[in-house]
């Protein structure tokens, strides 16, 4: 069985002096994909280090996430802007997004920063990696002021509705990312998966946070992916072997990983 950990941070400090072994673990655990979101300019060289020791294996996205979206927004959306000068290096434009959740104040400045990094995505047709928190509304705002791009991409640690997940789906090619939240008790992801066809589903870690139950409360990694797959599988009543494959699949088309 083979997964694809779609949302990641290998290159994260919380791995120092073990990140190899983590990387090796994941695979052995069948994760022979890793995708890497990125953060913001402070993260990047260390996640494009890491894409370049594991060809193949990590693959890096391009993105501002939202929570680095502050005074100096500007200047990091231009380094984006410069590192999309090479696309065929990135699986995706991401994360990007919006999130209200801590503070509001560059709520303006975050809702700018993505619509042009959407546009960036559609000009390289690339999809994009959505983070999405208290911010529902405003999202699908700038969605339809981004009408006509042809869009791809994910809602990433998806916790909404399956409403929700059905609005997204109208707009195109759009998954949703289920990660280790699935496992905890009382996950109202769980009742909505139900409805979500599996079809639109990918798996994910967010590592080295959301780690899955029974290691809740430790460091997250990619080698958990198969705990997520086969809590999926017990809720929607499928065999492991089909949720690996089904989300493998997704993963492949959307990110056009078969490319790279």
């Amino acid at each position: 069985m083979e997964f694809i950990d779609t949302h990641c941070h290998p290159s994260d400090e919380a791995y120092e002096g073990e990140r190899e072994q983590m990387i090796s673990r994941a695979i052995e655990a069948g994760v022979t994909r890793m995708l890497h979101a990125d953060v913001d300019s402070h993260d990047r060289p260390r996640m494009l280090k890491l894409c370049e020791q594991y060809p193949g294996v990590v693959f890096p996205m391009l993105g501002l996430y939202p929570g680095s979206v502050g005074e100096n927004w500007r200047e990091e959306l231009d380094m984006v802007f410069e590192e999309a000068k090479n696309p065929e290096r990135f699986v995706a434009i991401g994360e990007i997004g919006l999130d209200y959740h801590f503070t509001t104040e560059f709520k303006e400045q975050q809702k700018e920063a993505l619509k042009a990094q959407l546009e960036l995505a559609a000009r390289l047709n690339l999809p994009v990696n959505i983070h999405l928190r208290d911010a529902t509304d405003d999202f699908f705002s700038v969605l339809d002021s981004c009408k006509g791009l042809g869009l791809r991409g994910n809602l990433h640690a998806f916790g909404g509705s399956a409403e929700t997940a059905a609005r997204i789906r109208k707009y195109g090619d759009w998954c949703v990312g289920i990660g280790g939240v699935l496992t905890f008790k009382k996950a109202g992801i769980a009742e909505a998966v139900k409805s979500i066809p599996l079809e639109m589903i990918l798996l994910e870690t967010d590592a080295p946070y959301l780690t899955p139950t029974p290691y809740r409360g430790t460091r997250n990694e990619s080698s958990y992916i198969p705990l997520i797959a086969a809590k999926l599988a017990e809720i929607k009543q499928l065999s492991l072997e089909r949720v690996a494959e089904t989300t493998t699949e997704n993963a492949l088309n959307l990110f056009k990983l078969h490319q790279h």
